[in-house]
């Protein structure tokens, strides 16, 4: 009786399974189930499907160009092509897009794209009877009458622009064409690339930080990237004959970022802010892609947060962190919505393998960008209260689950503006100070509220050339807390100050010891293949003094000069 009734099961399954496969079959070439079954098959990409795409030009000549098309067929990029920049033209790409029940006989999936001066049919051996299409600005289309064209994994199902020389993608699935669009910009209007996405579209991977076996995690920071659409323009850049005196900003940021990945390997990298250059970045989303683009291809895990130059580009930091979150490796959230700013969180790094406790958690805040009040509090924003109450809540909540990591738990943070206390008389300085504190003068006391909950480190940017640490210190005269610069990164932004070479911070946990150790990197001179101004900040899970020779005069603020 059993080996009967096993005997039945297995056959029923192999006819169930058979009648899938038929069934998948004729409805990938035939479509034969209806619309509400076939969108849950594997294959089926949901959502709109495009049928064809355009490129309209208008200019402030001709009264009578248009660059809108009806909106009913017509999706438009909203992105023009010459980025602004062109003198009396602008130029848009449009997509047509289509819900699948909607596709009549006479409508066609697109399948694939390319951009080129020739005809690109006459080397397609593999047509398939599709021919190329013609577009404006060399874009050629190629598209399918097949139904189920909407099912394969090269049917193209997502399309965009981006710009420069230097672009790149780092969305899953997406693949940039090395071809620019043939339009009639100038020399100075970033080049426009199409990209394209094909087939289902795949979510990104999140990994989990977890300590090292070895108990140790190192944490990168990426201070004031500064980058911008296209090359970009060194500023106060040195040696000034670097490169036989030609010097571009963002190949040379990134090949030093991408330098210290090999040689560092970090297990995290915190960027926090100005990683775009606002004035210089008409297409924000451009410039993200190059920093996101390479630490995905490092395998890194990174989190951001925004300074004062991010958002004056074309993307706001709500639209900026709701496209960071989708990318892989990218552990940015936004943040609770009924708080001050965009990105305001915290990530834990678990515990060694086996255990799923917090060892160290992460605060990140949002300091915003310019006064509110300037006639009152000249100069920057800060710090509000409701970020404090909340930072303090999610601080408080954490502390139970964090005492039962054995080895003594850790909580740090970064921001993008100082605090004022990073210009106050009662520190510990640890190297120079070489730049004017550019601190908000009204102080909401931030500070003290990390104090009180136990943060043992703060590191900002910011101040381009400022790349010290300094210890506060509590009434009792106790350690309280460090407050360190992560020294700007990136040769967008301005340096000077008689001479600065670009730097970046990295700070080390050992939790056998509950230990941060940290130091910088260089990018040129001949310290660039050694460890500087190594300090152990933390131990024991408690600030303490630098360890130094003979005691430190006490600090003296530099002179005033204004970035250049």
């Amino acid at each position: 009786m059993t080996r009967r009734i096993v005997r039945t099961v297995i056959q029923v399954s192999t006819a169930a399974l058979l009648t899938f496969v038929v069934i998948f079959f004729l409805d990938r070439n035939f479509r034969v189930l209806p619309n509400a079954i076939h969108e849950y098959l594997p294959t089926h990409h949901a959502g709109l499907i495009i049928t064809d795409l355009t490129i309209t030009t208008c200019s402030s000549y001709n009264i009578f160009s248009n660059c809108k098309l009806d909106p009913a067929v017509w999706h438009r990029v909203e992105k023009d092509l010459y980025l602004g920049k062109g003198t009396f033209s602008s130029a848009y790409l449009h997509i047509s897009r289509k819900r699948e029940e909607d596709l009549t006989s006479d409508d066609k999936v697109l399948v694939d794209v390319t951009v080129g001066r020739l005809n690109p049919n006459t080397n397609d051996k593999e047509n398939k009877g599709e021919l190329w299409e013609s577009r404006p600005a060399g874009l050629w289309v190629k598209r399918s009458s097949k139904r189920s064209a909407t099912d394969s994994s090269t049917t193209v199902t997502g399309v965009d622009v981006l710009f420069g020389d230097d672009a790149v993608e780092a969305r899953n699935d997406w693949a940039i064409t090395r071809t620019p669009l043939l339009l009639d910009a100038g020399s100075d209007v970033p080049a426009a690339h199409i990209t394209i996405r094909r087939g289902a579209e795949h979510a990104a991977f999140k990994p989990t930080l977890r300590i090292n076996p070895s108990g140790r995690f190192k944490i990168m920071q990426l201070a004031d990237l500064h980058l911008s659409t296209g090359l970009g323009n060194c500023r106060d850049a040195l040696p000034e004959d670097w490169n036989g005196g030609k010097c571009e900003a963002d190949p040379r940021t990134l090949d030093f970022v991408t330098k210290m990945l090999a040689e560092e390997r970090p297990n995290l990298v915190v960027l926090s802010g100005d990683q775009v250059n606002g004035d210089t970045a008409p297409d924000t989303q451009s410039a993200i892609f190059k920093y996101a683009q390479l630490l995905i291809e490092h395998k890194i895990p990174y989190v951001s947060i925004f300074g004062n130059h991010d958002d004056e580009g074309s993307m706001s930091r709500a639209a900026q962190m709701d496209l960071i979150e989708t990318l892989p490796y990218s552990l940015s959230r936004a943040g609770p919505e009924d708080i001050d700013g965009v990105g305001n969180y915290y990530i834990e790094i678990l515990a060694r393998k086996g255990s799923d406790h917090s060892a160290i958690t992460v605060y990140l805040l949002d300091t915003h960008a310019y006064s509110p009040n300037e006639r009152k509090f000249p100069g920057y924003d800060w710090v509000k209260k409701n970020q404090i109450d909340w930072f303090k809540s999610t601080a408080q909540r954490l502390k139970k689950p964090h005492k039962e990591y054995t080895h003594g738990h850790m909580d740090v943070a970064f921001i993008h503006i100082p605090l004022p206390e990073y210009r106050g008389p009662n520190i510990t300085m640890w190297r120079e100070w070489k730049e004017p504190s550019t601190a908000p003068v009204y102080n909401s006391h931030f500070h003290d509220a990390m104090v009180e909950e136990g943060v043992v480190m703060v590191s900002c940017g910011h101040d381009h050339v400022n790349e010290y640490c300094a210890l506060s210190q509590k009434e009792d005269g106790k350690p309280a807390m460090w407050m360190c610069y992560g020294g700007a990164t990136g040769f967008g932004g301005y340096a000077g100050y008689g001479g600065y070479h670009r730097k970046m911070r990295i700070f080390d946990f050992d939790m056998n010891e509950s230990r941060i150790t940290t130091w910088k990197r260089v990018e040129y001179g001949d310290d660039k293949d050694k460890r500087l101004e190594e300090l152990i900040m933390v131990d024991g899970g408690r600030p303490v003094p630098p360890v130094v020779e003979e005691e430190a005069p006490p600090p003296v603020p530099p002179p005033a000069q204004p970035p250049s």
